[in-house]
């Protein structure tokens, strides 16, 4: 058992360094937005849709990553109008979105799955070249980390965050706060685009449903890289590697619960286990901290009352 897990980690690192481009987009909303963004399950389908017609129609696989990324952007502006012109709440939002684009997805494939093969196209990943899929995919982490990094330092990026740090101070600075939100909907959904595009071009295929559970995936990426890292990683580009990091993470224990023989039905269940287990250990904790000065607290009152009483005494 042991063997056959060493020889599933390199397909766990090229699926979680994939995801991670993902966990990254879901970080800006979760996190940076503080905004419960579902469009995720549908802009993934979309990007590897989008970018799976265009490579088997002659478009260069670079080119096809961005147009991906155009997919998934107008994913994200239809949300963010959703919720700032017509005041839909956010997962509800999200939720229309994502149902509109499994109709949109299915015009894009012509039917509900499109196949494509590395031995006729000059594809970015592949499952055929793990060792290969890897150093492409962690390369392409890399330049999306350092140009967040970059933009979320300008004066607009800064925007973006104080929206979603105190919304109401942001507006009291003279921030327009729904344009922030479209534009971080945006920019996520454009990262999870392209997520979308890498994941179809690495199994060989598009399909309208690759998209189910994805945000329970990037979520528990982006848990998973928080409790783990987030006292060490303060820095904002370290806290998106954690997200990265995370999603590796989680494929590598999916590989050891396939490995410990459970059926591939359970993943779903597994799923919801892992980010339920990772969400209440920082809750935990506290407790336990919240315990122990309440215990520490205690002790020193009741040595100040002895004291009080030795002097009373006296």
């Amino acid at each position: 058992m042991i063997s056959s897990l060493i020889n599933a980690l390199p397909g766990s690192v090229a699926q979680g360094l994939i995801w991670g481009i993902l966990a990254i987009g879901v970080y800006i909303t979760f996190k940076v937005l503080d905004y419960a963004d579902l469009t995720v399950d549908g802009s993934i389908a979309t990007g590897g849709a989008v970018a799976v017609m265009c490579i088997l129609n002659g478009t260069n696989p670079y080119i096809a990553l961005l147009l991906a990324f155009g997919a998934g952007m107008l994913a994200g502006l239809v949300t963010g109008i959703f919720h700032t012109v017509f005041g839909i709440p956010t997962i509800l939002s999200g939720i229309l979105t994502q149902l509109g684009l499994y109709s949109i997805n299915m015009r894009i494939l012509g039917k509900s799955n499109q196949a494509i093969s590395v031995d006729e196209f000059a594809l970015n990943v592949s499952l055929r070249y793990i060792p290969e899929s890897c150093i492409n995919t962690g390369i392409f982490c890399l330049v999306i980390i350092l140009l967040l990094y970059w933009f979320f330092g300008t004066e607009l990026g800064a925007a973006v965050r104080a929206t979603g740090c105190n919304e109401r101070m942001a507006k009291a600075q003279g921030i327009n706060t729904s344009a922030q939100k479209v534009l971080g909907l945006v920019l996520s959904n454009g990262l999870v685009g392209v997520s979308g595009a890498l994941y179809a071009q690495y199994q060989g295929s598009a399909d309208v449903n690759m998209g189910r559970g994805a945000i329970v995936i990037g979520l528990a990426a982006v848990i998973i890289g928080d409790v783990i890292f987030g006292k060490m990683f303060r820095n904002f580009a370290l806290r998106m590697v954690a997200s990265v990091i995370g999603a590796i993470i989680y494929f590598i224990a999916i590989a050891i619960v396939l490995q410990l023989g459970f059926s591939t039905n359970d993943l779903k269940l597994f799923s919801a286990l892992i980010v339920a287990i990772f969400l209440a250990i920082p809750y935990l904790k506290s407790k336990n901290v919240r315990k122990i000065l309440k215990k520490k607290m205690e002790k020193i009152r009741k040595r100040l009352n002895r004291r009080k009483g030795e002097k009373a005494n006296a």
